[in-house]
């Protein structure tokens, strides 16, 4: 945390930030401890945020001073790096607190004399940090309170809980807000392995001819989670896995993977050609989707004896365009899996015709994949056939690796959250959610949410139920690795 990002002469600048007053709602929750309050004294501390004060807002009763000791341990406990005593007493003189059940007249108020504090020119910048049903009473709080002008509004996920849900809240925002100045976060699209997907195709003219139907066979974008639903009982039982996580994360990251090139890079280009991947996708087939939940689920508290929630899912979706046609994408999430890695990877087709006798191990280790880690910091893969040494004509997988920390630049790399925040400061979309694209994937999502089928057991720390080997066959799942990645040196 105290390590200071340089500016490189040779790096691109972005455009210098007026003043900002930052209204974070849900300021106690987790949310806000983990990501949002160290993601703000990260970028504070890395000279990214322009003159600012930061106002939490939430339900309960907090003076100032109880919000900032409230920060701290957050900060203490989730930051990276230590805080030093006078970047700290930098930071939280720019905190405030004020309950949100003071109403829109308290609000206005403390913003007005956030920003009198700072005088000039000042942008607002406001964070919905809280559940779907609460975001339109929110919403309709700032036009109560005149906080509309001069200000840019973030939108967690998931946007809606369905088609018509999300229509009604587009509806809601767009009655006070203008969509410019709407932000729907995936903090996924804010890694820089995603972002990497666009350079590493576009920039590079090896692979972006084979990026198509005739070249690659299949593609699994797979996002498992150790971890249980500890604290978030009620919210996941009334979302699931899929509203979670495929929805919001899922078919954004299959989105960017398939697009076509944008005309320019930049945010309305790179929103459209996704939107066109979204216009393309074929409803979703019940008969192609396993749902699943994790044994000992039903006995957590909050949770009902009967539930039919699934904590895992996985399914196969086509996109019916040119570049696709035919071409399966198995999207794999779920709750205490056998593993964290999260991964997009493309396995290409096989040549048409082996030369290589029997036995030489040609295609016995499956497809050569193109595979990209979606960790924080960027990993990708490139696996392959090659000879082994020796006499006779004896085959085995190889791989090209790269990862970040190779370069010695990943001490630039920004948390996703925190990328994010700053994009909608500077009011860059590109890696946001449309209100278009939102409301079509859950119009592609609706055979699915009308009619499910029923939940299948799996055991904690497997890779799901049995069922998703029939879903995938004659292919296989990525993960688990057979190969792991190259240890850091």
């Amino acid at each position: 945390m105290t390590t200071m990002i340089e500016q490189d002469p040779e790096r691109p600048t972005t455009p210098p930030l007026v003043p900002h007053v930052i209204v974070l709602f849900g300021a106690t929750g987790d949310l806000a401890a983990r990501k949002l309050l160290p993601g703000l004294l990260h970028l504070s501390q890395s000279g990214l945020l322009p003159e600012y004060r930061i106002i939490g807002v939430a339900r309960g009763e907090l003076s100032d001073e109880e919000f900032r000791n409230l920060a701290r341990h957050a900060c203490d406990q989730y930051a990276t790096g230590k805080i030093s005593l006078l970047q700290w007493a930098g930071f939280e003189k720019k905190l405030s607190f004020v309950s949100q059940t003071a109403g829109a007249e308290a609000l206005a108020a403390a913003v007005a004399e956030a920003e009198e504090s700072i005088g000039g020119e000042v942008r607002r910048l406001h964070y919905l940090s809280i559940p779907p049903v609460a975001a339109a009473d929110v919403v309709e709080m700032l036009g109560k309170a005149d906080l509309v002008d001069r200000s840019r509004v973030i939108m967690e996920k998931p946007f809606g809980t369905d088609l018509a849900s999300a229509k009604a809240l587009n509806d809601t925002v767009h009655g006070i807000f203008d969509e410019e100045q709407v932000f729907r976060i995936d903090h996924f699209l804010g890694k820089e392995a995603a972002q990497n997907i666009l350079a590493f195709r576009f920039a590079n003219g090896l692979f972006e001819p084979i990026w198509n139907r005739d070249h690659i066979d299949h593609v699994q974008i797979d996002v498992p989670e150790t971890l249980s639903v500890d604290d978030r009982v009620e919210f996941y039982e009334a979302t699931g896995a899929f509203k979670d996580m495929v929805v919001t994360h899922l078919f954004q990251i299959l989105g960017f993977m398939a697009m076509e090139p944008p005309t320019a890079l930049e945010s309305h280009a790179i929103s459209e050609e996704k939107n066109k991947v979204f216009r393309s996708l074929r409803p979703l087939d019940v008969t192609q989707v396993v749902r699943g939940q994790y044994v000992g689920y039903r006995d957590i508290p909050g949770v009902a004896p009967e539930s039919d929630t699934e904590t895992f899912v996985a399914l196969r979706c086509e996109i019916d365009n040119w570049r696709w046609a035919g071409v399966p994408f198995f999207l794999r999430t779920g709750k205490r899996l056998g593993g964290g890695e999260r991964i997009i990877s493309i396995a290409f087709r096989e040549p048409p015709k082996s030369m290589f006798p029997a036995g030489s191990g040609v295609g016995s280790q499956g497809p050569d994949h193109l595979t990209f880690d979606l960790a924080d910091s960027s990993k990708l893969s490139l696996s392959f056939y090659g000879k082994k040494p020796g006499p006779g004509m004896n085959l085995e997988k190889l791989s090209l690796q790269f990862a970040l920390h190779e370069t010695g630049q990943d001490d630039d790399v920004l948390e996703a959250y925190e990328r994010l925040i700053h994009d909608a400061m500077i009011g860059d979309h590109t890696l946001f959610n449309t209100a278009e694209g939102i409301e079509r994937l859950w119009e592609v999502s609706a055979p699915l949410l009308d009619n499910p089928p029923p939940v299948l057991p799996y055991e904690p720390g497997s890779w799901g139920p049995e069922a998703i080997r029939a879903l995938i066959a004659p292919r296989s799942w990525r993960l688990p690795f057979e190969r792991r990645w190259r240890a850091s040196r």
